[in-house]
């Protein structure tokens, strides 16, 4: 086994303060010859990259963990296009992240939090000739630069007390918070500042006898409006972007306040004159009125989302990106307003005209991420079919083509002049970046490896097969269930199975890797994995997509079981020790399969589950999603009958049907499924005389992303299933 893994193997540097820096770790030392969740942690982590404006280099960041320290350390590397060795071009204990290119690619800015606090830098290519480029007094949390180079888009959080009254002057250490509406808290803070894009010039001021460019603070392009941009909890700079003639800025913003932010997913793309000052909604025609909603109920069937306001883009429109020759601004748009796992369509506008087109009607999935080819005619974009994320293009006209057919998931997508820039991950590999030739269709389209951040992992480590497996539902469809194989697998032996319940509840079962809830890691301790794609997830199209609205214990349901009992006729599952786990709308399919198994599985475990979906509907922050999904709220005496079966079928309703062992997994962070519910959940099964176990981060949200905890997650959730399914 790992011997003090991270301890051992950190290559250290020492700084003028003599400061340890966490980071990458020499798989040599592991120790072992599969996935622990030492050697997991241990990895790096690529994130943001960005090409040369010549194509011929990559800036990217890679975060390293340090357990023993508990925190992370973020890098910069640049590597040639053409291949070799990545050269490491951050040296310092302080963390450096979202790289770009500025002078035309003569120099990289950055932000760095060197000093305490996170400012934008610059640096020569080679690391050299490092600059402070501004000395706000406030964080930097994000920028990006106009084509020109006289100005920067900064992202600083400014406070914000609408909702949240400010503290009373001569009480500066009370703790408590007067509130007057929703909104007041978010994924995992409470709403006391939001994001404001600011517009700053770069101007050069001598400094030591150099012309060093200085970037003042700038003006709010958001003064004095009570919105947010970017958009918690996800949004970045992505969310922004300059016109090729750095003119105007295209920005996303949900301009809402309190309840009607809560209730409403509409953001919308306004187009903000430099010169002028002047905003202009691209998604709203003028004049354009809200109409009333009620906000106890689904807005599927309210007017705002009929017909007559099918031109208004009412659901969300993110991410807005400028052709090259600065006619078009193509976006990700939503139809329907309520509704975060409604089709994400590209949407193109032209400038001129107005007219707007979506060019991916014939793609029936989402829009994941996307970029303009340099003849502002064709868009790339990556999109989950059947559960892998590939690579299409599409023209103005909608003509979409698939370019890529691999059973991995493409992450991102830039371009590198005549070439992309892509990450790629799969359930057996993390991300890593690629070159990517675009052909005329798959046979013909080039991909090739650009880094190796954790390739000797991979040689070192022993992964288990993963295969597709097709099964017939109750109703007479196919469905797509990943199998994970262990590592070093028998045949002749019969292994004890886990089938995983996946979260969202709308998003897919692709080739995904994770540093938590990660297939190899779970092979590697001896188990089966089935990771069925389900009533509900994108990828099979929308009828399949929508099924599971207003319907959470229908359909679905049925999957989870056709798909575990197909698997249990295959000869090494052992279907006398299955376990089911799952988090979020996962953990809620495993509380309500808890009562409704028929004895099939010796375990279960329930991350961040919804229990009672009565208190969940005014528990959770992000309103639309309860409206939308059991469609009326609980008081509501003429409610729906799917809202009705909704809450009769929660699953707190079933404890007394419950007979097996489960552990309950809840962070108190967490805004979006609240800890009452997974407490509630654990109290239940004790009250019971259920065996159950309770394990509650009070730092963490609706994911685990500390070291420590990571390892203790780990541990304690096969210290649970080795229990109940090997012992």
């Amino acid at each position: 086994m790992i011997k003090a893994l991270i301890t051992a193997a950190l290559l250290t540097m020492t700084t003028t303060a003599n400061a340890e820096i966490i980071g990458k770790v020499d798989a040599k030392t592991l120790g072992t010859n599969v996935m622990t969740p030492e050697a997991l942690w241990a990895m790096g982590r690529i994130s943001s990259s960005a090409p040369s404006p010549d194509g011929k280099w990559v800036v990217y960041q890679v975060g390293y963990y340090s357990v023993k320290e508990n925190k992370s350390h973020h890098v910069l590397y640049i590597i040639s296009t053409k291949g070799g060795n990545a050269k490491l071009l951050t040296l310092s204990a302080d963390n450096e992240t979202d790289p770009a290119w500025i002078e035309g690619g003569k120099r990289i800015a950055f932000l760095s939090n060197a000093g305490g606090s996170s400012q934008i830098w610059s640096m020569n290519p080679d690391g050299t000739d490092r600059r402070k480029m501004t000395n706000d007094k406030t964080d930097i949390e994000g920028f990006k630069f106009s084509p020109d180079g006289t100005k920067v888009i900064l992202v600083k959080s400014i406070a914000y007390n609408d909702i949240i009254q400010p503290k009373h002057k001569d009480l500066p250490k009370a703790s408590g918070m007067v509130i007057n509406d929703l909104n007041y808290r978010h994924w995992d803070h409470y709403v006391t500042s939001n994001a404001h894009p600011f517009v700053a010039d770069v101007v050069k001021t001598p400094t030591d006898g150099k012309d060093e460019p200085v970037i003042n603070e700038g003006k709010d392009i958001l003064e004095g409006e009570p919105y947010e941009c970017p958009m918690a909890p996800f949004g970045g700079i992505e969310q922004l972007n300059w016109s090729p003639d750095s003119k105007t800025i295209a920005y996303t913003c949900r301009k809402k306040t309190g309840r009607d932010y809560a209730i409403s997913t509409d953001s919308d793309i306004y187009l903000y004159d430099i010169a002028t000052g002047n905003t202009k909604n691209l998604c709203k025609s003028a004049g354009f009125q809200q109409p009333e909603v009620d906000a106890t109920k689904t807005m599927a069937t309210q007017d705002i989302n009929s017909e007559r306001f099918a031109d208004e883009n009412m659901g969300y429109d993110t991410n807005p990106a400028f052709s090259p020759d600065g006619k078009y601004v193509a976006w990700q748009s939503m139809a329907r307003d309520g509704y975060e796992s409604d089709r994400n369509r590209l949407c193109v506008l032209d400038l001129a005209t107005g007219k707007k087109r979506y060019v991916t009607e014939s793609f029936d999935s989402n829009v994941d991420e996307f970029c303009w080819n340099t003849d502002s005619r064709t868009l790339y974009y990556i999109g989950v079919w059947h559960g892998c994320v590939n690579l299409y293009k599409t023209d103005m006209a909608g003509k979409v083509v698939q370019l890529t057919d691999d059973k991995m998931d493409f992450g991102s997508v830039k371009m590198l002049k005549s070439e992309l820039l892509m990450s790629r991950h799969s359930m057996s590999q993390g991300d890593e970046l690629y070159v990517v030739t675009p052909g005329k269709n798959v046979k013909t389209t080039g991909i090739c490896q650009l880094t190796h951040e954790n390739t000797d992992f991979y040689q070192q480590l022993e992964f288990g097969n993963v295969e597709q497996r097709w099964s017939t539902t109750t109703d007479g469809k196919q469905m797509l269930s990943w199998i994970v194989l262990p590592p070093n697998f028998d045949p002749n032996k019969k292994y004890p199975t886990l089938l995983f319940c996946e979260g969202g509840p709308q998003s897919p079962v692709s080739q995904f890797w994770s540093y938590r809830w990660n297939f190899q890691i779970m092979a590697a301790n001896g188990y089966i994995i089935v990771a069925p794609n389900r009533r509900g997830l994108p990828g099979f199209g929308q009828e399949w997509l929508e099924e599971i609205s207003g319907d959470w214990t229908g359909q679905c349901m049925k999957d989870y079981l056709t798909a575990i009992d197909d698997a249990c006729t295959l000869p090494y599952v052992d279907k006398e020790r299955l376990g089911c786990v799952g988090a979020s709308f996962g953990g809620f399919s495993v509380y309500w399969l808890a009562g409704h198994h028929d004895k099939r599985f010796k375990a279960f475990i329930s991350h961040d589950g919804a229990f009672n979906l009565e208190s969940m509907y005014t528990d959770t922050e992000e309103a639309w999603f309860s409206n939308w999904e059991y469609e009326d709220a609980p008081w509501n005496r003429d409610m729906t009958a799917n809202a009705k079966r909704t809450y009769d079928y929660s699953p707190h309703k079933f404890v007394d049907k419950w007979d097996t062992p489960i552990l309950c997994i809840q962070g108190e962070k967490d805004y979006r499924i609240n800890t009452n519910q997974g407490l509630g959940a654990f109290n239940a099964a004790r009250m019971r005389g259920i065996p159950a176990q309770l394990l509650v981060f009070p730092d963490e949200n609706h994911w685990v992303l500390k070291p420590q905890n990571g390892i203790l997650w780990q541990r304690t959730f096969f210290d649970w299933l080795n229990k109940w399914l090997k012992d």
